[in-house]
């Protein structure tokens, strides 16, 4: 157990830098602002790009791995769904907000460095193949569930307008849409250019979480702590326990696409958790107790996931 801690702690020793720093004034939330800009407008792209251009579409693209991890997200969302509404008293709407943190994890701030100091850079490929597809499918499944959810809803159209602003707003999806679109294209890049993107795409990690750490300072764990249990139990046990049964269980995966479903989907949730739930001004202070506790609790379930799948 203890050469698995080491494994995941330093992942969370860059978070506990990024989020010392800003706490003691050595960097400034302007500083952090500016490396978030960086980071997700930039080198995560990069990344990405870089990611998703090379992969093998034909063989990481199996059905099979984004059934076993969606499901389990689902699945997880409609549990918080109906807690938010009858254990926690939840308007609809504000219940869907709480409950988007069960269905969007952090899967490439935690789950990519996480993946990579356990199992080597090279078991990564299955990640990015759920990863493309992973804001897409979150922000359709919770904007669609919001606008049924809320009073104020909007109607069919405007709603299948939202879903496509928030898609191509995002530097993230614009990152892996140009990957796909170079991958399906076979348009060869200029060794140069690749050679350009590979340098910023590999300050993408470290600065992100630096970042990270940043941005968790402003949030508290202030109210809503039983929401936030529940969304951390949700992130961290339920959705990739159901992950694992899935693709380890019915449909037989190798290990290393359990590997990669299992700990992305084990991750806590992400930053886009608070984003959604700000979009619609419901359920904001449940949406970032639950992005500080299960973070922080997530080094501890991280853990134990990666102990299991290496046993």
């Amino acid at each position: 157990m203890l050469d698995i801690l080491i494994t995941v702690i330093p992942v969370f020793l860059v978070i506990g830098a990024g989020y010392l720093a800003v706490r003691l004034k050595y960097f400034s939330q302007s500083a952090v602002d500016g490396l978030m800009v960086f980071t997700q407008g930039f080198a995560v792209p990069c990344l990405l790009f870089s990611a998703v251009a090379k992969l093998d579409l034909g063989e990481m693209f199996d059905p099979r791995l984004l059934v076993s991890f969606y499901s389990g997200a689902t699945i997880a969302f409609a549990i918080g769904i109906a807690g938010a509404l009858f254990v926690f008293r939840r308007r609809p709407g504000e219940a869907v907000a709480v409950a988007f943190g069960a269905l969007f994890s952090n899967s490439v701030l935690l789950g990519l460095p996480i993946m990579s100091r356990a199992f080597g850079e090279s078991a990564l490929a299955p990640n990015f193949a759920i990863i493309s597809i992973h804001a897409p499918f979150c922000y359709l499944l919770g904007i669609t569930a919001m606008e049924m959810a809320r009073a104020d809803g909007r109607g069919a159209l405007e709603t299948a307008r939202a879903v496509l602003r928030a898609m191509f707003r995002n530097a993230l999806m614009i990152g892996l849409f140009l990957g796909l679109a170079t991958n399906l294209s076979g348009l060869p890049l200029p060794e140069p250019v690749w050679a350009a993107i590979e340098m910023v795409a590999r300050s993408a990690l470290p600065a992100a979480l630096f970042g990270l750490g940043g941005v968790l300072t402003r949030y508290a764990l202030r109210d809503s702590l039983g929401e936030a249990a529940m969304i951390s139990g949700l992130s961290l046990i339920v959705h990739p326990a159901i992950a694992w049964f899935l693709g380890s269980q019915v449909f037989d995966l190798p290990q290393g696409f359990v590997n990669s479903l299992v700990m992305t989907a084990a991750m806590a949730p992400g930053v886009n958790a608070y984003v959604f739930a700000n979009i619609y001004d419901r359920g904001k202070g449940a949406a970032a107790s639950a992005l500080l506790l299960a973070t922080g609790l997530s080094v501890i379930t991280a853990s134990g996931w990666l102990y299991l799948l290496r046993h």
